[in-house]
């Protein structure tokens, strides 16, 4: 059975620089926080999809005193959770051990590849290449000016190689590579699918790069951006039909709820 277009929404919030400004992460916007209740008594379901790891963003969330949301979290840009009544916060289905495994056999069968792009990014720049357990290939460059060259080449050594799944994830001068599948937007789509919330019912919203990939329509029919959002961000908004607030951060946030639902 399809989904009822009066199915309550699904609002999927980039964290930092979006949710909440950076600047004062202790706090939620007072008018976002105000919206946030209209929308929870029309039914909608919250998500905070992050680029932070898990215990990141469950420390942003506790630290800017979230107290009903989010209803799920979405972390590393792909991994899916849901809390316990414990507010312990576990694996949604079987997306992120699917998600897992297909890193570690992306990792281990593009080394020749990372290599080249380390030796570039050590040779040819001031820029650090990370290399962890948890953090098996990223970039922090010195600026964006710096990252926006690097990532020139890092789409030349992909295309050449004609790999349809390496990819990475940008939020400004940092960059993480992972598989092609798995994105905010890929992951956002999934749960979509599970709770049986149709793109027509989606709405999401961010302020850099990382946050194209779902500030697509095939996943949210509502796609916005607050004011501070990147300049690339902001014409990919415009150009998809969605809301380019002017307000910044999580007064933006409920500008943009308040345009596509009538709010507050």
């Amino acid at each position: 059975m399809e989904p009822r277009q009066n199915t309550p929404p699904l609002c999927c919030f980039d964290f930092d620089g979006t949710f909440i400004d950076q600047s004062q992460p202790e706090r939620v916007d007072p008018a976002l926080a105000e919206t946030l209740g209209s929308m929870r008594r029309m039914g909608a379901t919250f998500a905070i999809n992050t680029g932070r790891p898990l215990y990141q963003a469950v420390a942003g969330i506790n630290g800017c005193a979230l107290r009903d949301i989010p209803d799920y979290l979405i972390a590393w840009e792909r991994e899916i959770y849901r809390p316990t009544k414990f507010r312990r916060w576990v694996d949604l289905g079987d997306w992120n051990s699917r998600c897992r495994k297909d890193h570690r056999k992306l990792f281990r069968s593009r080394k020749r590849t990372l290599r080249a792009i380390r030796n570039f990014v050590v040779e040819h720049s001031g820029a650090r290449w990370v290399e962890e357990p948890h953090e098996p290939a990223g970039i922090i460059a010195r600026d964006d000016a710096e990252m926006d060259h690097l990532c020139g080449f890092i789409d030349g050594e992909i295309a050449a190689a004609r790999d349809e799944k390496l990819s990475y994830e940008r939020n400004s001068i940092y960059l993480r590579f992972a598989h092609s599948g798995y994105n905010k937007g890929s992951a956002a789509a999934e749960l979509g699918r599970q709770l049986g919330v149709p793109p027509a019912r989606t709405f999401a919203i961010g302020d850099n790069h990382n946050d194209l990939s779902m500030l697509d329509t095939a996943v949210a029919a509502m796609v916005a951006c607050p004011g501070n959002a990147v300049d690339r961000v902001k014409q990919a908004v415009s150009e998809r039909g969605g809301y380019v607030a002017e307000a910044h951060a999580g007064e933006g946030v409920a500008e943009a709820l308040n345009h596509f639902f009538g709010a507050a």
